[in-house]
């Protein structure tokens, strides 16, 4: 077995296929020398290790990668360590708003400990943190946690965010209670129905035995102020202790609602540097609950 052809399928299993691996590869090679060093692969084998379309490992495909992931997935770490790297390297994914809100200043306290400090920042929700922490892309992520996560990962809740609906400022209605009373007359903005807030509201408001479609689907949270402000509807979403309701809008708590779940999710045994900013944001979440 040719072990540049082993070093090939393994970042296009890990990769989900072979265009991503081309991205990915640390030195520059082209698709279709992938293509042919892999048939080669197969050749010797005898066997057919994934299908292309939709990209998918054969059993036999499995067995050879859960052997060359072992050590493939530790060169670079081992390369970095050896070079003395790994102890400033801090790779994180979070939700876009706590990128945006809270990382910089913790980063900023966190680089006086580690003043050569090199990030890789990753914006993700739960789903996406769980395959980067399962192909060793990062070393910690902070995002909403529903229900436990997938196994061999380690979780930890943070904080407990309250459910809001988010009006325009000179909305006539005062509580969220009256809005649930007007929801077949008010149009609702939302994350799509698999993200975890939109899942904790269904809940809430299947308790209540009420319905409220959306109507306008969102990508991202940031989305939602600018249209809610347009006069596009009410938007669900969520304000953080002592956070502040976007401008020209007011935030309606949603109480009695489920409330959302923010986790560090991590594999392993942390290394000092993510172990150290793991208690920074431990110390973030308890001041934000007791402000």
């Amino acid at each position: 077995m040719n072990i540049h052809h082993l070093e090939l399928f393994y970042f296009i299993a890990t990769h989900g296929g072979i265009t991503e691996a081309a991205r990915k590869m640390p030195y520059g090679i082209q698709q279709p020398a992938i293509s042919a060093q892999i048939l080669r692969l197969e050749e010797d084998l005898g066997v057919k290790l994934f299908q292309r379309r939709p990209f998918q490992l054969t059993p036999a495909g499995r067995e050879l990668y859960e052997f060359a992931a072992p050590f493939f997935s530790r060169v670079q770490e081992t390369s970095e360590r050896l070079r003395g790297e790994t102890a400033q390297r801090l790779r994180l994914a979070a939700l876009t708003t706590i990128l945006r809100d809270h990382f910089p200043n913790l980063l900023v306290r966190h680089r006086r400990r580690f003043p050569h400090l090199k990030l890789r920042l990753h914006d993700a929700n739960q789903a996406m943190a769980e395959a980067l922490l399962k192909k060793q892309e990062i070393d910690l992520a902070i995002t909403e946690l529903e229900g436990k996560p997938a196994m061999g990962i380690r979780s930890e809740a943070l904080l407990q965010v309250p459910l809001v609906l988010l009006v325009p400022e000179n909305y006539a209605a005062k509580s969220a209670r009256e809005m649930l009373k007007r929801t077949a007359s008010e149009l609702l903005i939302a994350l799509p129905e698999n993200e975890a807030l939109t899942k904790l509201f269904r809940r809430g408001l299947a308790a209540e035995e009420l319905v409220w479609p959306t109507s306008i689907e969102a990508g991202s949270l940031e989305l939602v102020a600018p249209y809610v402000t347009a006069g596009f509807g009410v938007a669900l979403s969520v304000l953080p202790p002592g956070g502040r309701a976007p401008t020209r809008t007011r935030a309606l708590p949603l109480r009695g609602f489920p409330k959302l779940v923010v986790a560090a999710l991590w594999t392993g045994k942390l290394a000092p540097i993510a172990e150290s900013f793991l208690e920074l944001l431990r110390l973030e979440a308890r001041a934000l609950r007791d402000s």
